[in-house]
């Protein structure tokens, strides 16, 4: 799958579902994980974050959402239950794309909804766990972008099978063809020879 995402949360102060959100985004292939303005207690959170994601993805923990770093043509996309949001299962994402989610009780800061330029919700009743959400949202990105089969019209699996990729014979490879030349294979073996004396 092309580009890379990252996935935080704002203003959160239950530490389990940042860590559930950092586990699943871990187990998705996230390039990032961050906070804004939150009350995250990382060993409190790795009780739930078994995989230790920030132990093997960048965390960032910004103060406050003004301090948000990204890297550039990174499309801020908040997960937020708002009228004006278009809905997940419509939504084509951005290659490059970092994904904020509000806190548990509560919405994105105006700030962060002014800064996002795409705005999802994800069409349910009310509002969802931060970390089921995150993986809901994650879940979406990976099955529009990634190079799945089509699914059947039918209920059950796939009907096609997905060919390989095949991969054209360069032009480089045939005009380098007259300057190839074979191994010094005399000089391997003599250099083999030192390296058993020793």
């Amino acid at each position: 799958m092309r580009g890379y995402f990252g996935i935080g949360v704002e203003c959160v102060s239950k530490s389990m579902n940042v860590g559930s959100l950092f586990r699943s985004a871990h187990a998705f292939g996230a390039s990032f994980v961050f906070t804004i303005d939150a009350q995250y207690n990382l060993p409190k959170g790795n009780k739930v974050d078994t995989s230790e994601a920030t132990n093997h993805l960048p965390f960032y923990s910004f103060p406050d959402p003004e301090s948000l770093v990204l890297p550039s043509r990174c499309d801020i996309v908040g997960v937020e239950l708002v009228d004006e949001a278009e809905e997940l299962p419509s939504f084509r994402h951005p290659h490059q794309a970092a994904y904020i989610l509000g806190p548990e009780r509560g919405n994105l800061s105006p700030f962060v909804l002014k800064r996002s330029v795409y705005t999802v919700k994800i069409p349910t009743k009310f509002c969802v766990n931060v970390g089921i959400a995150g993986a809901i949202t994650m879940y979406d990105r990976l099955i529009s972008l990634g190079k799945f089969p089509r699914r059947p019209v039918s209920p059950g699996g796939p009907v096609e099978i997905l060919s390989e990729h095949k991969f054209a014979n360069p032009k480089l490879q045939k005009k380098m063809a007259p300057f190839r030349r074979a191994a010094p294979l005399g000089e391997v073996e003599e250099y083999l020879k030192l390296v058993d004396e020793e």
